[in-house]
């Protein structure tokens, strides 16, 4: 016994230490600051891009006065491509070419194209294969259709799932002569597969509004540009200023990479919602839309930098987390928690507040439209994931994402970021 009647301590004898519990408060009380400063930049950019302009059906009938070259880059469309090729024989005489240009299909595609030539002398069919390794197969099938179409004064890119209404382009046209922007892109309608797909692709598609805002503007900024190569829209010069598509061989959004890089020369580019003049049925099913939309919707590419990594950032503490933290803070009484809590709470309803608004992108939405933010959370994951990887592949040829500087004029001169 020790004198003071406290029992000796056994050389050896370990003194159990209490663990310490981490500091909670520091770590609430950060995450809330973060978020409200995310929080505050996306809610600005959603009140600023707020009651934007739409591409309206044209009020004139009468022929544009310029032309256009459609480009619709393919591979195995056959069960695809024949509603599109129907609504571009549809417009007018504004559009003097339609060139199918085939990255090496195997499955009648081409056959369907020789068909819709013989009814239509505007339609051309070019054999774009084979795809150099390791490219964008889609970019390359635009750079060779570019090379190979009339020397119109607009270059319109169209997918195979594209479904254009008659009037389509004569309203593209008019928009672009009414605002003079030289590259604009419509926020096509989207059709989806089924109650699944309704589950993903609104989580999915809401992750482009939190970072860039809603359609109807064009801006000549290159962190703030929207594009949709689905439905592309762009001035012969600007094309060829801007290196053309060749210049985005290395992209996996090829759309995107193109528009930041007319951009980055100043030139204004517009994004736009249309008044039903234009539909989409883009993926299968929801794997199709999860496998292959979340490669190229991170849009990570040689303009990507800070403003993308801070655009996933919004996605993951803005977009998803806000919903399970208002869930799973409710009844904390730390002062820290509750101010988190009431953050995330407001939050998620700004996120509810994008759903109501988005639901105009599509024509017919299953119940399952309205569950969608449950699956903000593993799709903001998914984005991140992929906006790390190199490596895609796409219809099971392999894509590398560029990793070499942005283009632009050598003094920086003429880009905005």
């Amino acid at each position: 016994m020790r004198g003071d009647g406290r029992p000796r301590r056994s050389a050896g004898t370990s003194v159990p230490i209490r663990a310490r519990r981490p500091p909670i408060r520091p770590i609430l009380l950060l995450l809330a600051t973060v978020q409200a400063v995310l929080g505050a930049r996306v809610l600005l950019r959603l009140a600023r891009t707020a009651n934007g302009q739409r591409i309206e059906p044209a009020p004139d009938p009468r022929p544009a006065g310029e032309t256009v070259s459609v480009l619709v880059p393919v591979l195995d469309e056959v069960h695809r491509l024949g509603p599109c090729l129907d609504g571009l024989i549809a417009q007018g005489p504004e559009v003097a070419e339609i060139v199918i240009v085939d990255g090496g299909s195997t499955d009648g595609t081409q056959d369907l194209v020789h068909g819709y030539a013989a009814r239509d002398g505007r339609v051309r069919f070019l054999d774009a294969a084979p795809v150099p390794p390791g490219i964008n197969g889609k970019a390359h099938g635009l750079a060779f259709g570019a090379s190979a179409a009339l020397t119109t004064t607009w270059v319109l890119t169209i997918d195979a799932d594209v479904r254009p209404n008659p009037g389509l382009v004569r309203a593209m046209l008019a928009h672009a002569k009414l605002t003079g922007v030289p590259a604009l892109s419509a926020a096509t309608l989207q059709d989806l597969s089924g109650a699944a797909e309704g589950l993903l692709h609104p989580a999915l598609l809401t992750t482009l509004v939190y970072r860039f805002g809603i359609p109807g503007r064009a801006t000549s900024r290159v962190g703030e540009v929207q594009a949709n190569g689905q439905c592309f829209l762009v001035r012969r010069e600007s094309l060829a200023r801007s290196g053309g598509f060749a210049a985005v061989l290395g992209s996996v959004c090829e759309d995107v990479t193109l528009a930041r890089a007319i951009a980055a020369f100043g030139d204004p580019v517009g994004f736009y919602e249309t008044a039903g003049l234009v539909s989409v049925a883009m993926y299968a099913s929801w794997q199709d839309a999860w496998q292959n939309w979340t490669r190229s919707l991170p849009t990570r590419d040689r303009f990507w930098g800070v403003a993308g990594r801070v655009g996933l950032a919004e996605v993951l503490l803005v977009q998803a987390l806000p919903v399970p933290l208002a869930v799973g803070l409710r009844g904390w009484r730390d002062p820290a928690g509750r101010a988190l809590w009431a953050l995330n709470a407001g939050l998620a309803m700004t996120r509810l507040g994008v759903l109501a608004g988005t639901a105009r992108a599509y024509r017919h939405r299953p119940w399952t439209y309205w569950l969608s933010p449950i699956l903000d959370l593993p799709v903001a994951v998914r984005l991140i994931v992929s906006a790390t990887q190199r490596r895609h592949t796409w219809r099971g040829r392999a894509l590398v994402r560029s990793a070499g500087p942005s283009l632009g004029r050598s003094s920086g001169q003429g880009q905005r970021r």
